[in-house]
C-alpha cells in the first residue's frame, strides 16, 4: 500500500511539474530586434539606393545582416498622399517574409497618420453612429487580416491602434470623455483579428501608447483599459527622449509595467537624430551625431533587456529607411544612402 501511495504521489508531483513548465513555455517570447520599414519599398521604388561600405544592397538585406528579425508596417484605410494602403503593405510584407522576418502590423484606423495629436476617422467612416463604427472596425480588421492571410503574409503580431494615449477614431473614441466607446472599439479590432485566423495560429495583440517615460500616465491608462476586461498580449510604448523624458524615466516606467501587469513589453517606437535637430538650443542626453545615435539605441536596448522577469521583449526603430523625409535625421542612412554605425548595435547580440 505504501508503494502505491508513493507512486501516486510521484505521478502527481511530476504532473504538477509538467503543468508548471508548460505554463512558462506557453508564455515564452522571442526578443524582437525590429524596424518600422513602412517607407522602405517606396524609397527603392523611387530609385533610392541603400548602401553599406559603399556597396548598393537591398535595404531589407542590410537589416537582416545585422540581426534584425522583425519588421513593423503601418496600414492606412484609404490613403491619398502616402503609400501605405493594403496592396502596398502586403507587397512589403511579402518582401520581409521572403527574407525571414516576422511581421508586426500596425493599424492606424485612419487615412493618414494617427498619433496622440490626431486620430482622424477614415473618410469612409465619417458620420457613422457608434454602433455602426464598432461593426466597421470589426469587419475592416477581419477582412484586411484575411487578405494578408491569403497573400501568405499573415501577421505574427497586430497593433489595434497607433499611439492611442488620447484614444482613437475621434471624436467617438476620444479620451478622456469616451472610455466606454474606446474600449468597445479596441475590442472590436481584437475580435476582428481573432475572426481572421482560420486554421492559422492567431497573432499576438499589442496595445500601443506613447508614454515611455511617464509611469503615472501609463498606470492610469492601462488600469482604466483593463477595467473593461480587454485582453491582449503585448504592451507597446513609444520613447523619443525630447518628448518622453530621460533614459531613467523609461527604465522606471517599463520596470513598473512589468511588476504591475506581468505582460510582455516592447518599445515599439524609438529614434534619435544623427545630426542636430531636437537639441540645438538645449543640452542633449547623447550627441546628435552618428555615434550619439548608436549610443542612444544601445542604452534603450539595455533598459528593455533589464526589465524584470524577462518581460522586456523587443525594440523597434521608427522609420530607419526613408528618402528625404522631414524626419530624415532619425534614419539609419545618410543623404547618399550609406548606412550609419547604429546598424551595428545588435551585431554582438545576434552573431555567433
Amino acid at each position: 500500500m505504501q508503494t502505491n501511495k508513493s507512486n501516486r504521489f510521484q505521478a502527481i508531483f511530476f504532473l504538477a511539474l509538467f503543468l508548471i513548465f508548460s505554463s512558462f513555455s506557453g508564455k515564452s517570447q522571442d526578443y524582437a530586434v525590429g524596424a518600422d520599414l513602412s517607407f522602405l519599398k517606396q524609397a527603392e521604388d523611387n530609385g533610392f539606393e541603400f548602401k553599406e561600405n559603399g556597396a548598393v544592397k537591398p535595404g531589407i538585406e542590410i537589416f537582416k545582416n545585422h540581426g534584425y528579425n522583425w519588421v513593423r508596417l503601418r496600414l492606412f484605410h484609404t490613403p491619398t498622399r502616402l503609400p501605405n494602403n493594403l496592396q502596398y503593405t502586403i507587397a512589403t510584407a511579402q518582401m520581409a517574409k521572403e527574407n525571414g522576418f516576422k511581421f508586426l502590423l500596425d493599424y492606424h484606423y485612419s487615412d493618414t497618420w494617427a498619433d496622440p495629436a490626431k486620430q482622424y476617422l477614415p473618410k469612409a467612416w465619417e458620420g457613422l453612429s457608434h454602433e455602426v463604427l464598432v461593426d466597421s472596425v470589426y469587419e475592416y480588421t477581419k477582412n484586411t487580416m484575411i487578405a494578408f492571410r491569403k497573400a501568405g503574409v499573415f501577421p505574427d503580431m497586430v497593433q489595434v491602434g497607433n499611439e492611442i494615449s488620447n484614444g482613437m477614431l475621434w471624436p467617438d473614441g476620444k479620451l478622456p470623455d469616451n472610455w466606454d466607446n474606446l474600449a468597445e472599439l479596441i475590442q472590436a479590432g481584437i475580435n476582428g483579428v481573432y475572426a481572421s485566423c482560420g486554421n492559422n495560429p492567431c497573432p499576438q495583440v499589442m496595445i500601443h501608447i506613447d508614454k515611455g517615460g511617464d509611469k503615472e500616465f501609463t498606470k492610469y491608462w492601462f488600469d482604466k483599459l483593463l477595467s473593461y476586461e480587454v485582453d491582449f498580449d503585448i504592451m507597446g510604448q513609444s520613447f523619443y527622449p525630447w518628448w518622453h523624458g530621460s533614459i531613467l524615466d523609461l527604465r522606471e516606467t517599463l520596470n513598473f509595467m512589468a511588476r504591475e501587469y506581468k505582460k510582455f513589453i516592447m518599445v515599439v517606437e524609438a529614434a534619435y537624430n544623427f545630426a542636430p535637430a531636437e537639441y540645438i538650443d538645449k543640452p542633449a542626453p547623447f550627441p546628435e551625431s552618428p555615434e550619439g545615435q548608436r549610443q542612444f539605441l544601445e542604452e534603450v536596448n539595455r533598459v528593455v533587456l533589464d526589465v524584470p522577469n524577462g518581460l522586456g521583449v523587443g525594440i523597434f526603430w521608427w522609420e530607419p529607411a526613408v528618402e528625404n523625409k522631414g524626419f530624415g535625421y532619425r534614419t539609419y542612412f545618410d543623404a547618399e544612402g550609406n548606412v550609419q554605425p547604429v546598424i551595428e548595435v545588435f551585431d554582438r547580440f545576434t552573431r555567433h
